[in-house]
């Protein structure tokens, strides 16, 4: 008995690998990976020149009064703001700079685009306009929660 179950399982075992080895063997064989080429990431437009920064690469230790200090030196900053998480009160990593004119943000620009704040690499652009929010009257016709003007189930 011993020896037939010895038998089947070195026989099972040269048959069909066990394992990762099996689990990489069936991936190899029936996937081919195709890295995406340069030519088909497009870059956005860049941005408008504005008063308005928008500044990335935040340390999560980074206040709005610091960021205020470093770009007060190219120009007049109206108004500076990190982004920052509500529950734990840490930056998100991006912030808000606000010049009065658009030559201090031009100067604001080339003066801290790279450059370290708070051991952080920093970039600095002009920052886009928000994207209008998404029409409540297209929404209309679609059922489900929160939808008032869809037609009620089971009543009348």
């Amino acid at each position: 008995m011993a020896l037939r179950a010895a038998a089947t399982a070195t026989t099972t075992a040269a048959v069909a690998p066990r394992g990762l080895r099996a689990l990489l063997s069936t991936f190899s064989s029936n996937f081919a990976f195709n890295p995406p080429s340069s030519k088909q990431v497009e870059k956005p437009p860049p941005a408008e020149p504005s008063t308005n920064l928008f500044v990335s690469g935040l340390s999560k230790r980074t206040t709005s009064e610091g960021l205020r200090e470093a770009f007060v030196k190219f120009g007049k900053v109206d108004h500076a703001r990190v982004v920052t998480d509500r529950v734990s009160g840490y930056s998100k990593g991006y912030g808000f700079v606000r010049y009065a004119t658009l030559e201090d943000a031009e100067a604001g620009i080339k003066g801290m685009d790279g450059q370290f704040l708070d051991g952080w690499v920093i970039f600095a652009e002009y920052a886009r306009p928000r994207p209008p929010p998404p029409s409540m009257q297209n929404d209309n016709t679609v059922p489900g929660y929160g939808n008032y003007n869809s037609p009620s189930y089971g009543r009348q």
